[in-house]
Formats: structure tokens, sequence, C-alpha cells
């Protein structure tokens, strides 16, 4: 870790990509190797700190303010933060990087086709037949990131082959050590 600040690593893909999936996989390695981790679930988010939003523009993109500021503070303090939120809009992305300097930016990439096939949640289907307006990669835009730190392919990798790309990718970046890659990999 850098100067024994924190670091967010901000997952941004459509809904049922494989977010916080990874997220929790990424979590347990970090945690493992001795890091304070705090994940910021889109989903538990809009439960509690975001509560009263829609899902206009304007909407969406406070939510990533609010989550970015949350996540700047506790990267400050020296937690590794992972934040797993849809994020559609590369402005509120880039206000997140901007405010929080410490930023990794990882495309959780899944084609919609494989997203309608997997629908875990069923929130496709009922987008599809117009009963979820504002539904993100159907009725809503998705914007995705032009310059991503990471891509991870869900549908043609597994979660561990994602966590170590991302890994990889931190310690590219000077945010892990090489001997903690080496360590995690032995687990």
């Amino acid at each position: 870790m850098q100067n024994g600040q924190g670091f967010v690593i901000w997952l941004t893909g459509l809904s049922g990509a494989g977010k916080t999936t990874i997220a929790n996989a990424l979590a347990e390695r970090l945690r493992t190797s001795g890091y304070k981790v705090e994940i910021l679930d889109g989903d538990i988010v809009r439960q509690h700190f975001s509560k009263g939003l829609g899902f206009s523009k304007e909407d969406r993109i406070e939510n990533i303010r609010r989550v970015a500021y949350v996540a700047h503070l506790l990267a400050r303090n020296g937690v590794v933060v992972i934040t797993a939120l849809i994020s559609p809009y590369r402005e509120g992305r880039n206000y997140a990087r901007q405010l929080i300097g410490n930023f990794v930016e990882v495309y959780v990439n899944c084609p919609i086709n494989v997203l309608v096939e997997r629908d875990v949640k069923g929130l496709y289907a009922k987008a599809l037949k117009g009963e979820i307006p504002n539904f993100t990669g159907i009725s809503d835009p998705y914007e995705p990131p032009e310059n991503p730190e990471v891509v991870v392919e869900t549908d043609k990798e597994t979660v561990d082959d994602s966590v170590d790309k991302i890994w990889q990718a931190l310690v590219d970046l000077g945010y892990l050590d090489e001997c903690e890659f080496a360590f995690s990999d032995r687990l």
C-alpha cells in the first residue's frame, strides 16, 4: 500500500455481471493478506445511504458522489475500499476518480445476451416487458469505461481468474507488493 493510504477498487458493469461476487472474493483475498477492507455494494448503499434517490441520471450521479465521498474518507484512513456499483455514467465515475485519487477502475464486462440468460434476479425479463423503467442496459444507457485499469470478462473467466487479473493490476500499479501476489496465489 502506498504511504499507508488505502485505495479504491471501483467495479462497474451492468446488473448481474458479477460485481458483488468478484468484490466478495477479492475482499476475502485482501483480508487474508492483512488488509482492512470495506465493500460498498450498490444494493446495500441504496437501502441505507442513498435511500430516497430515484434512477434519473441526476439521482444516479448523486448516488455515485455519495459513495465516492465515503470511499475517499475510508481510503485516506488506510482502508482498501471495493465498490460494486453499476455506476452507468462516465461523469460519475470520473468524479469519483478525481476525488479519490488512489482509484482503480475495473470494468466487469458481460454481454447483455448472457445477462438476460443469467437473469439471476428476474430484472431483465421485467425490464424487457417494460415493467421496470430506466433499467440500465435496456431502457437507460450504460457508458462503458473508456480506459479502465482492468477489464474482466465474466462470460469467459472464472471468479478466481477475474480476481487474479485485478490482483496483478494492483501489483503492477504499485498498490500491492509482488510477494503478496505470490502468497495469495498459494491460498
